[in-house]
């Protein structure tokens, strides 16, 4: 189940016309760029950022086996998974300050870029 939700995706996108896919295209760019400004916000209301770092886990199960007698067997063993765990991480605020801002400028520049894109791409057929 799990395996057939991760392909819904690509089948969507599969999906796209060419007009959705230009204009999908044009703006992916701009979506990091809010992504980004976003994230910068929220680090400066917080006055930190959260960072992730991975933590192995070993985690004691029981086991069983079965023998090609039938006979059913069970120990002790480990399993092993990594785990993201997220934590404040301390930032230079006016660094921030100045990332927003030139992020601003640039989410600017890319709006009127992804306009003129876009524009080109409604020439296309939308089927």
């Amino acid at each position: 189940m799990r395996r057939a939700l991760l392909l819904i995706p690509l089948f969507l996108a599969a999906c796209e016309t060419p007009r959705e896919a230009c204009i999908s295209g044009a703006n992916r760019e701009l979506r990091t760029i809010n992504a980004l400004i976003d994230e910068t916000r929220g680090n400066l209301a917080r006055g930190y950022a959260i960072g992730v770092r991975q933590e192995v886990r070993t985690i004691s199960e029981t086991c069983r086996t079965e023998s090609p007698e039938g006979i059913i067997t069970t120990f002790p063993c480990d399993r092993t998974e990594i785990v993201d765990v997220s934590e404040p991480v301390a930032v230079d605020l006016n660094a921030e300050r100045a990332k927003l801002e030139s992020l601003l400028q640039r989410q600017f520049q890319m709006q009127s870029q992804s306009q003129a894109v876009i524009a080109q791409c409604q020439t296309l057929p939308d089927e």
